[in-house]
């Protein structure tokens, strides 16, 4: 049985905007900003860069839409992309680790400051989708 939710205008408006940042970002996976994305892919990937960051890219289209549109499942999409988040925490690691420049992040001290992000996105998604209140409910 999936654990009921009620969230609050706030948490809506995160998801909200959560979500048409995961459309936009796919999108430019797709499109462009392939190149600065294949940036963030681990050596250690099996598969073509481009392979990796356009399957990635619908990925990310997806679960926008499903957070702005599947409100029925947002706790469960919720959960969803803050794992999607810690998948991809090792491109940025990645990034850094090579001094790669992409998306702005032209010096070591910018991308180390890019680390710190995804636990918010992991936190947002989370507490956007009312994931953590139904976590505490069981």
């Amino acid at each position: 049985m999936r654990p009921k939710t009620h969230t609050t205008t706030l948490q809506n408006v995160a998801r909200g905007l959560l979500g048409t940042f995961m459309v936009m970002a796919g999108t430019g996976h797709l499109t462009f900003a392939r190149r600065d994305f294949q940036a963030q892919v681990p050596d250690f990937i099996p598969l073509e860069k481009d392979t990796v960051v356009l399957q990635s890219g619908v990925v990310e289209i997806a679960l926008g839409l499903a957070l702005l549109l599947w409100k029925r499942r947002r706790v469960e999409m919720g959960v969803g992309l803050a794992g999607f988040f810690a998948a991809v925490f090792p491109g940025n690691i990645h990034q850094y680790t090579h001094h790669l420049s992409a998306f702005g992040l032209d010096t070591d001290k910018k991308r180390l400051a890019r680390l710190f992000f995804q636990p918010i996105l992991i936190g947002a998604a989370l507490y956007s989708t009312g994931a953590l209140n139904a976590r505490q409910r069981k």
